[in-house]
């Protein structure tokens, strides 16, 4: 194999160490982010109750299917680290670490003996990511907090919805999915702050609320300026128009969007009105959302006459833009989906292949991958403990039989 062949086997984060002390969602995604380019990754679990995250959503024989691509990547290591030994071990692997990601409640490290400052002191060049659902300051810290409760405080349910329904949360993890790729870009700039500009470590203080604050838009900006508040408009915007989701003869339903004016008049020829587009208002999307009930009569009617097939087609033909509503099911057939491998089929030693999402992004240089997925509690503590740090076989199994690791 060539220099260049290996350098493109490895991800760009090869030879960085992470410790992911996080548990249930924006954190441990953080981490198989991070695994999936390339650092190693030590899962570091409850030797007992493990990360709480192996019991959320769909399970074959009891092992979580959603584990096991949140933890790809990872070893596990279980580790008591409210006991004081455990928590010595955890500052022999900070000395070996790069990256240290936690999200437990403001203060519960420093009560274990493992704030910032003992932190760096066993290793100045490490990283801290510290996600929590509030920050660490502010009156709010000491607050549990889950996605959800960030999801409602963002303004994201309150603007989500139909006009004459109630406020409407998401079905997943949105806000924790948000943060966890704020998270990584953050690690990622520290990194590179410590690594090519000659820096030190440094704690990255990561709320759940604020990325998806950004994410929601600049609503506090227009109620500051122009005190209004936005409401719900269901599926349309008032940024442009058409924009809904509209049903089709074969009851399916496709979502149509025209951000760019250009688009919204091609649409508008396509469904047979090609006299709107020269109204004054049809100009910006703006005025084109005040005329929403019109628009949306206009294509509604042309749609519901077709199948999802023929729309899909015919607005390809125009050069418009159109998608179909997915399910699972409908994701896993895409030819999109299929073409750039979005889903890939990954080996499994307790439930064989798993299909799965692929890595974000694509490096040209230095493409991430998928190398192993979850694993079992503890499967790497004596690896790692013992093979590793140096400790003793002896040691390890009296720490075993005190329940400080697993």
């Amino acid at each position: 194999m060539s220099q260049g062949e290996a350098a493109r086997s490895q991800g760009p984060l090869e030879g960085i160490r992470v410790l992911d002390c996080s548990t249930i969602l924006a954190g441990p995604l953080v981490c198989q982010i991070l695994g999936d380019f390339g650092a190693d990754v030590i899962k570091v679990e409850h030797p007992r109750r493990g990360d709480a995250m192996r019991g959320h959503g769909a399970a074959v024989d009891g092992t979580g299917l959603w584990w096991k691509e949140i933890s790809r990547n990872k070893r596990s290591v279980g580790l008591y680290l409210g006991d004081r030994e455990g928590a010595e071990i955890l500052l022999r692997l900070v000395e070996r670490a790069d990256v240290l990601v936690e999200n437990f409640r403001p203060g519960t490290l420093e009560r274990w003996g493992l704030g910032w400052e003992r932190l760096r002191e066993a290793n100045a060049d490490l990283i801290l990511l510290r996600v929590t659902g509030f920050g660490q300051t502010g009156p709010y810290a000491s607050r549990p907090a889950f996605g959800t409760l960030v999801e409602a405080m963002s303004g994201f349910a309150f603007m989500t919805g139909q006009p004459d329904g109630p406020p409407t949360l998401p079905a997943f993890g949105l806000a924790d999915s948000i943060a966890a790729m704020a998270g990584a870009s953050a690690v990622a700039m520290a990194l590179y702050h410590r690594d090519a500009r000659g820096g030190q470590g440094q704690q990255i203080d990561l709320s759940l609320l604020e990325p998806i604050m950004t994410a929601v838009g600049p609503a506090p900006t227009v109620y500051d300026k122009l005190g209004v508040i936005q409401q719900r408009t269901g599926n349309r915007t008032g940024n442009n128009a058409p924009r809904n989701l509209y049903q089709t003869s074969d009851d399916s339903w496709v979502a149509i969007s025209t951000s760019a004016d250009v688009i919204a008049e091609r649409v508008m020829r396509l469904v047979g009105h090609p006299e709107v587009v020269d109204e004054p208002w049809f100009a910006t999307g703006t005025t084109r959302a005040q005329h929403a009930d019109l628009l949306d009569a206009h294509v509604a009617a042309w749609i519901a006459e077709r199948t999802r097939d023929d729309v899909l087609r015919a607005f390809d033909e125009a050069g418009a833009a159109a998608a179909p509503v997915h399910n699972a099911a409908d994701l896993v057939a895409d030819p999109q989906v299929r073409a750039r491998e979005m889903l890939v089929d990954v080996d499994d030693d307790q439930l064989g292949c798993l299909k799965q999402h692929n890595v974000l992004f694509r490096m040209s240089s230095t493409p991430g991958r998928i190398k192993f997925t979850g694993r079992p509690l503890g499967a790497d503590t004596e690896g790692v403990l013992v093979g590793e740090l140096g400790i003793s076989a002896e040691r390890f199994r009296e720490l075993k039989e005190r329940g400080i690791v697993a």
